[in-house]
């Protein structure tokens, strides 16, 4: 669809998230409930046809739909405060606004997909959002995921012009 809607010669941008939660040093292990949570939150998206890391795609999809000199970059997004990169000063404001709207929104994300898919009652999924919640205040927690950036132009002349 934007390939048809973009004019001749023209560029577009993409930009969208990879939730695969991760992080640089270790502290966000395969057995911490943020991780579990994380994991699931991912297996039922896809079961439901959601595709919880459009971002990963980007590059291709724009390829596949025929724009040209397309180019990918990914940028780290961090949960938190904890960046101590002095040439990424932004790193630490984006990791605060990134650990409001999760500690914000941990419920919204988590209520439909735990409720229907796995039987959960309110109450339980009210626990899981309590334990991710507390593992994400604690400072040596360094849990990130990936914003992607995809760009890339349509060619002046095409057949689908």
């Amino acid at each position: 669809m934007f390939f048809r809607h973009t004019k001749p010669g023209g560029w577009v941008e993409f930009i969208d998230l990879d939730l695969t939660w991760t992080s640089p040093d270790g502290s966000l292990t395969e057995s911490s409930a943020s991780k579990k949570f994380n994991n699931e939150f991912i297996r039922l998206s896809r079961e439901s046809n959601i595709e919880p890391c459009p971002g990963l795609f980007l590059e291709g999809w724009m390829k596949d739909a025929g724009f040209t000199k397309v180019q990918a970059e990914k940028f780290v997004w961090p949960v938190g405060t904890w960046p101590k990169d002095k040439h990424l000063p932004l790193q630490k404001e984006v990791g605060a606004w990134n650990y409001i709207q999760i500690m914000e929104g941990l419920e919204a994300f988590t209520f439909a997909l735990f409720t229907k898919h796995l039987g959960m009652s309110k109450a339980e999924v009210e626990v899981i959002c309590a334990k991710i919640r507390t593992e994400i205040r604690d400072p040596k927690m360094h849990a990130m995921f990936y914003l992607h950036v995809a760009y890339g132009q349509k060619p002046e002349t095409s057949a689908t012009s």
